[in-house]
């Protein structure tokens, strides 16, 4: 169906709903597909109408088109199942269990099993899952809590749970409008038309001498109907309508440029016409341009959808998947209930002076950047409760400072600091202060702060300062007391633009981006909100802000709504939300104390809510409800208007209080995050934690960040278990390497085998940590998995307990499409989804997707020539694949529609590794030709490539596999090539630091990151596995083969072939060796970790990356 048809269907739904056709319009919902109307569903089942609830899902999705879908028939059905027991109603309970349930048992018997057996019991709540079971109601909002989560998630309803934005009787409208139309074109208008019918065209009977009638003061089908329509429904889901942009009032022609993925889009050189009638929109435009939301790609039908791989949750189906007040709902797109808002004091944190600014990194979420009233800069480890970094006010370099700035600091050499910031990545970080200049640092983890930029900005104070990427370039976007907005190159510090047109000092700034526009709204003292595009040609808006003093605006998270906060000079405060594409407030939001003692701060969270300080408390709104939502003291002690700042999980509120205080309020996810490091000091006695183990540690167990395995995996490294990385800060202590030579030195097992294969290709463990998964080289996989009992509460992998070999009843095999002349020739590969799921997998065939459950092979696509050597999910994207080919080219290929997107072309030999950073939007790929290439996937251009450095006497002729892997900075990658260890900056694709191997000693097989990025793991053709630091590439320990193989296969030539990190236990890895074995290793648990750190060169501080020396000198390493 055309988009224009599509957007019939939509006119002719608001039609048939503002004339109460009620059955109508949910059947044509049902049978276009286009529209799931979530208020009805809800009340369906709200009502229990568990026939239409399915029926009604029935026209969007069927039981088996993904697990999302499976999980939400699943939950109805057994919904419907508990009701009837609950009212002892056997008959029906068993004709539920045999027709709506038993389709289940396919895909877990267990599960099955167990559903059944509460047939067997007088009140199933006896049943440990079920016991706080409520009533029916209850019972109901609780599943449909459930029911919304993944009906969000699952990718078929995506662009259908948001009716557009349309103006009341659209439909009639466009009726009047083509009636005018006819009307005006007949030969003998009348001025009082009589239309009897819509069937045919209208004309006008005999000449009466009258002209036609104005088409906008005569309607011809009278007044426009009641108001009414769809209710919006953004607060259900992130897919929101493409209606009109900001700007889509002040552009008539915006550029073509498709936009990328994050706020980077490229602004042309001659940049979108602007209507002069435009420029001061103080009225709407009478007729604003709407943008409804495009069909879906014409080879997506309703019905025959093709294999699309969902953005996955986690849904296993494995016990009675029941929620109850009180249970947490996993990584829920919003806040359930205001129980469930940053409101426990957690921590309180004395900064030594008034904290003005505050900002948490957005990787490292427990990281607190801290400017205060004196031209104090502090970082909090928020988590340990300790001050990483303490910096005073300094001109770094007052010769190059302007004579009224140093002018001005002879007068006032005290200097407040007005806005600290992080950029997107967390890299840098920049201050405003209240005298001129603002200053950038560059941030390497833990105490490692360095100097990067000064810039004399403006005269008088610089009030705000935020990061943009106008044209893919990173950017510093500062204003001040000059009146003027300037932005600067972020890496150089050259001055970019000027943008002049306030006639009072610009107090705050907000760039943003919408489809492919990047612009800046800019607020001044006298109450006037300005917006800016990168093209110097003026301001395209002017808007009056209420209170017309001091004004804040930010977007919501996912950039859809735009509010701003403003406080008068009479101390009235306002919070409002904007109708961008007309300039004019959509609501304001009520309860501020009637005169606010200061100006108001406010931050927004989870696209759901919005805080400020106000009257010594911070008060929540819903964004979609204008009453106050609740307020918090924070234990008393709070300043009037204080400040406040969430973290970007809406897990933590920074606060600031008097004395100089900070209060962090903590939500019970926050809670758990904070509680991360209590363990870890109370881990250890001895007095020296590394700092960036702590935040890497935090990003990994609170932040979900996609790191790229080695194997092709994106990983969601989530509950990673912090290490201590710098054991003791006794330098008179010798340290030494360790050597694991005997069994009982380590924890090691041989997972057992049921089937012989003849080596180990590619290995990885499962996102949940579980159950692992190896490819051999005759193209078969193997699965083992743990089991819960009573020995492995938990069910995780572990070296402890023999795991099972792991096959469905059916006893098929995972087998890939082998290549036809010999499979053993070939370069295997494979790809598992965030939820182990999906695995996409080739051995120099066709490519094949199976099922993890059923290993089912449900599709197979791209048959060689050329033959796929490497696989890698987009982070963002499951249905986006990046696959290396043995042609040395990569296709990006859609798996939902079944079309290569972009065949990139930089290597001259097969691709070997590919792996994505989720931060700075790029792919890095390697080849056998050792050559590494970064590719920008907005726009999939190749930014830099660089060949690897080989050692003398070794050509690039010589294939070998290189392969990547993004640390969980996602800034730096590991390079692993048999010849070296190398970490790499992947912006300016600079070596880091260097391991190579010596000249006589075996070469390296295999290499990958622990899962906090804090140890790398390597194996050797002799069999040797090495643990190395990241932070500086020193080997702490090594297992010599003596502790993991018998005697036996001692002398011959047994060794690993592939290494994998699990994704939650920093000290686990697991080895796959070329006789067929898998070997899982911890460390013995009176250790607990493999060998000590070795000291610090020079003793630098650790960090993601230690300082850019490339390359350890023979004497440096430990002989191997």
């Amino acid at each position: 169906m055309s988009s224009l048809s599509r957007e019939l269907v939509f006119l002719i739904l608001q039609f048939l709903d503002e004339e109460k056709f009620k059955e109508t319009v949910h059947k044509l919902e049902q049978e276009s597909a286009f529209f799931f109307n979530m208020k009805y569903f809800e009340e369906e089942v709200h009502n229990g109408n568990w026939d239409e609830v399915e029926k009604y899902l029935s026209g969007f999705t069927k039981v088996d088109d993904n697990r999302y879908s499976m999980k939400i028939f699943f939950e109805i059905r057994k919904q419907k199942y508990l009701e009837a027991l609950d009212k002892h109603d056997r008959p029906k309970a068993v004709d539920i269990l045999v027709k709506d349930l038993k389709v289940f048992s396919t895909f877990n018997e267990d599960l099955f099993k167990e559903i059944t057996q509460l047939l067997t019991l007088e009140n199933f709540r006896e049943n440990e899952q079920l016991s706080k079971y409520g009533d029916t109601k209850s019972a109901r909002s609780i599943m449909l809590v459930e029911l919304k989560k993944l009906i969000e998630a699952n990718p078929l309803f995506r662009d259908k749970l948001q009716f557009p934005t349309l103006r009341n009787s659209r439909l009639r409208t466009l009726i009047n409008q083509s009636l005018n139309w006819q009307h005006q074109l007949c030969k003998n208008p009348r001025p009082n038309p009589d239309i009897k019918t819509l069937f045919v065209d209208h004309s006008c009977g005999p000449p009466n001498g009258a002209r036609a009638p104005s088409p906008v003061s005569n309607p011809l089908l009278g007044g426009l109907p009641k108001a009414g329509g769809f209710p919006s429904l953004g607060a259900h889901g992130p897919f929101q309508p493409t209606v009109s942009t900001p700007l889509a009032g002040w552009m008539s022609s915006p550029s073509s440029v498709p936009h990328p993925a994050v706020s980077a889009g490229a602004i042309a050189l001659g940049g979108p016409s602007i209507p002069a009638a435009l420029k001061h929109p103080r009225t709407p435009p009478t007729n604003p341009a709407l943008d409804y939301p495009s069909a879906e790609s014409e080879h997506v039908s309703k019905r025959t959808r093709p294999m699309g791989i969902s953005d996955e949750v986690n849904l296993g189906v494995s016990m009675l998947p029941m929620s109850f007040p009180g249970q947490a709902h996993g990584n829920s797109p919003a806040f359930k209930a205001p129980d469930d808002l940053p409101k426990t004091v957690a921590r309180t944190l004395t900064q030594g002076s008034s904290p003005m600014s505050m900002d948490f990194h957005p990787i490292k979420q427990t990281l607190l950047l801290v400017g205060t009233n004196v031209g104090d800069i502090g970082l909090w480890e928020v988590g340990s409760r300790e001050r990483l970094v303490q910096k005073t006010f300094k001109v770094w370099d007052i010769s190059k400072c302007s004579m009224p700035l140093q002018a001005a600091l002879v007068k006032e050499p005290v200097v407040s600091v007005n806005r600290v910031i992080w950029s997107p990545d967390g890299s840098l970080f920049g201050v405003a202060y209240s005298r001129h200049i603002i200053q950038l640092y560059s941030y390497h983890g833990g105490e490692d702060m360095r100097q990067h930029l000064e810039i004399d900005a403006h005269i008088g104070g610089v009030n705000d300062i935020s990061f943009s990427t106008p044209n893919k370039q990173l950017c510093v976007i500062t204003c001040g007391d000059d009146k003027t907005i300037k932005v600067w190159d972020a890496a150089t510090g050259v001055k970019r633009h000027t943008f002049e047109g306030h006639e009072a000092p610009v107090y705050s700034v907000c760039p943003h981006y919408k489809e492919n526009i990047q612009f800046i709204f800019s607020t001044a003292l006298d109450g006037k909100i300005k917006a800016w595009l990168y093209d110097n040609m003026g301001s395209r808006v002017d808007y009056d802000a209420p209170g017309r003093w001091c004004t804040t605006m930010a977007y919501s998270a996912d950039g859809t709504r735009l509010f701003s906060c403003g406080t008068s000079k009479d101390g009235e405060s306002y919070i409002v939300e904007w109708n961008e594409s007309e300039g004019a407030v959509k609501r304001t939001y009520q309860g501020f104390h009637k005169r606010s003692l200061g100006v108001v701060q406010f931050d927004t969270t989870k696209n759901r809510y919005l805080a400020a300080g106000d009257d010594f408390s911070i008060k929540f709104w819903d964004m979609d409800n204008v009453q106050l939502l609740t307020a918090i003291d924070g234990d008393g002690g709070l300043q009037a208007s204080p400040r406040i700042r969430f973290n970007k999980e809406g897990s933590l509120l920074a606060v600031s209080g008097n004395e100089n205080v900070i209060k962090v309020m903590a939500n019970s996810d926050g809670l758990r995050l904070l509680h991360t490091f209590e363990n870890v000091s109370s881990e250890s006695s001895k007095p020296a934690m590394n700092s960036l183990a702590a935040a890497a540690a935090t990003s990994a167990s609170a932040n979900v960040v996609s790191i790229q395995g080695m194997n092709g995996d994106t990983r969601n490294m989530v509950d990673v278990k912090p290490v201590i990385t710098e054991e003791s800060n006794d330098k008179t202590k010798i340290w030494k390497l360790t050597e694991v030579s005997e069994p009982s030195q380590c924890r090691s097992l041989r997972l057992p085998e049921n089937l012989r294969v003849a080596k180990i290709s590619r290995l990885i463990f499962t996102n949940s940590g579980n159950a692992i998964l190896a490819l051999a080289s005759n193209a078969i996989h193997l699965l083992w998995k743990w089991q819960r009992n009573e020995r492995n509460a938990t069910g995780k992998a572990t070296a402890s307990l023999p795991p099972q070999q792991w096959q469905p009843a059916s006893g098929i095999l995972m087998t890939n499409d082998a290549a036809e002349n010999n499979p053993e020739e070939a370069v295997p590969c494979f790809a598992l989804s965030k939820n182990d799921s999906y695995v996409m997998s080739a051995s120099g065939g066709k490519i094949s997707l199976f099922n993890m459950m059923t290993f089912k092979t449900m599709a197979t696509f791209m048959p060689p020539p050329p033959a796929a050597t490497f696989l890698a999910f987009h982070p963002q994207d499951n249905n986006i694949i990046a696959i290396g080919m043995d042609d040395s080219t990569i296709q990006i290929y859609n798996v939902r529609v079944d079309e290569v997107k972009s065949k990139l072309k930089g290597h001259s030999k097969r691709i070997t590794g590919l792996a994505f950073s989720n931060v700075l939007n790029v792919l890095v790929s390697s080849g056998a030709d050792a050559q590494l290439c970064v590719w920008n996937t907005d726009g999939w251009e190749k930014q830099r490539s660089k060949a690897l450095p080989l050692p003398p006497g070794r050509s690039n002729t010589a294939p070998s596999d290189t392969r990547v892997q993004f640390h969980q900075d996602q800034a730096h990658f590991l390079v692993v090539h048999e010849t070296q260890l190398a970490i790499y900056e992947t912006t300016k694709l600079e070596c880091m630091k260097q391991w190579p191997v010596r000249e006589s000693s075996a070469p390296i097989t295999h290499a990958t990151f622990s899962c906090d990025s804090q140890l790398v793991y390597a194996s050797f053709m002799d069999a040797t596995i090495c643990v190395f630091s990241s932070a500086n590439l020193r080997l702490r320990c090594r297992v010599n083969p003596s502790a993991y193989l018998p005697a036996s296969l001692s002398n011959s030539n047994v060794h690993p072939l592939v290494i994998a990190a699990h994704p939650q236990e920093p000290n686990m890895f697991a080895v796959g060796l070329s006789d067929g074995g898998v070997h899982i290793f911890e460390p013995v648990e009176s250790e607990g970790k493999w060998g000590v750190a070795p000291p610090a060169e020079n003793g630098s501080a650790s960090g993601a990356v230690a300082a850019p020396s490339v390359g350890a000198s023979a004497s440096d390493q430990p002989q191997r």
